[in-house]
């Protein structure tokens, strides 16, 4: 999941209900927020991947852990001509029906110079998380278009594409609007990127037997499931499901779900959300928080809401990566309170590249739950390397 993350996690909706206890117990809100999920921390031991720690042979990569710190730049990149500008992604994206009902909205963007270097190369397909849209990937759609056709897609009930009210939304439907996008749209081998609930969108869709365009996968903080219920091996969701359900059971009261979602969804609250799961501050400016705002808005959020935080979490990747041999990059931020990398998911995908050769893993430094965004040069620093070894394979 990406922006909004905190929203579909359901236990710290309820952190803005409870801010008037926190002058009792000493805690700020956003540290009550988090304070049952957040991991324990050794700062002077962070887990790194070695830059040449890479077997170009097989692909895989190993965990080795630094004592050292190399701080990453604080600054986003901007002014430069690297960011598309979200008005103009709103100029360009086009709509595509799906199922001849709902519409999508997605963009298709390249800079590349030639068009044979557009033929040999697989095209890229970016998958937002929860609550973010096309615009989340406004500092990478750019810098991948110089040598790639890159299409990034609003998922059913997000950015601008269809809500339908009453809508249940799963796993599974995002997974098949992923593949019929492919096959409709797209119409040509592709690599996909996905953030959180975005990427396991894309592994379940990379996972599905009949399909035939899936080039690689790129996943950024991959989700545990489409909810926090799916990571019940978690001894903090553990501690937390009853909190978890007591929530389901509020947000099914339409007016407590109303009241809940238009508090969540002020300006400053989205801003404290948003800084508390990224690392890099800076990036955290009114333009993301209007972003992730200006949809929430929309008829048919809330209930695209209220079906996604009660819902069935769906598959999780540990039982879908099994069955994935195509090339996969996973890209972790150390600094994800949502994901942790020493939680069930974060770990199973630490020890996955010496299980399959197939994987290569990084985890950055000083980087929260969407790391495409938070720091995107050091995304790229890694993302375009591999997808030039993908693309010459």
């Amino acid at each position: 999941m990406g922006m909004l993350c905190a929203l579909g996690h359901s236990a710290g909706i309820l952190h803005l209900q409870l801010k008037a206890s926190q002058s009792q117990s000493g805690l700020k809100s956003r540290d009550f927020f988090f304070s049952p999920i957040i991991r324990a921390r050794n700062d002077s031991k962070k887990p790194l991947i070695s830059s040449n720690a890479y077997n170009s042979k097989n692909g895989s990569s190993v965990v080795v852990y630094s004592s050292s710190s190399t701080a990453a730049p604080s600054s986003v990149t901007s002014g430069d001509g690297t960011v598309l500008e979200v008005e103009e992604i709103k100029q360009q994206s086009q709509k595509w029906q799906w199922k001849g009902q709902y519409s999508i909205n997605y963009l298709v963007y390249s800079d590349a110079d030639s068009s044979q270097q557009l033929h040999n190369s697989p095209a890229i397909l970016l998958v937002h998380g929860f609550g973010a849209s096309i615009a989340h990937w406004r500092r990478n759609i750019k810098i991948l278009a110089k040598n790639y056709t890159v299409y990034a897609i609003d998922l059913l009930g997000f950015g601008a594409s269809d809500k339908p009210p009453g809508f249940s939304y799963t796993m599974e439907t995002w997974a098949q609007l992923i593949l019929d996008f492919l096959d409709e749209v797209v119409q040509k081998p592709t690599v996909l990127v996905g953030n959180s609930v975005g990427s396991l969108a894309c592994v379940l869709a990379a996972s599905d037997s009949s399909q035939t365009l899936v080039r690689g996968l790129v996943l950024l903080n991959c989700a545990g499931g489409m909810n926090n219920k799916a990571i019940v091996d978690d001894w903090r969701i553990k501690l937390l499901l009853p909190l978890l359900w007591l929530v389901d059971f509020l947000l099914k009261q339409r007016g407590i779900a109303s009241a809940i979602f238009e508090r969540v969804k002020q300006r400053e609250n989205l801003r404290n959300i948003l800084l508390s799961v990224y690392g890099n501050k800076d990036s955290v400016d009114e333009e993301l928080v209007e972003i992730i705002r200006g949809p929430a808005n929309d008829e048919g959020a809330l209930d695209a809401f209220v079906s996604i935080v009660t819902g069935p979490p769906g598959p999780n990747p540990v039982q879908l990566m099994p069955r994935i041999s195509m090339p996969v990059l996973v890209l972790w931020g150390d600094e994800d309170p949502f994901t942790p990398i020493d939680g069930p998911v974060g770990k199973y995908f630490s020890a996955l590249p010496s299980q399959k050769t197939n994987v290569k893993l990084f985890v950055l430094q000083g980087i929260g739950h969407c790391p495409h965004d938070d720091r995107p040069e050091s995304v790229h620093e890694k993302l375009l390397p591999w997808l030039a070894h993908l693309s010459t394979a």
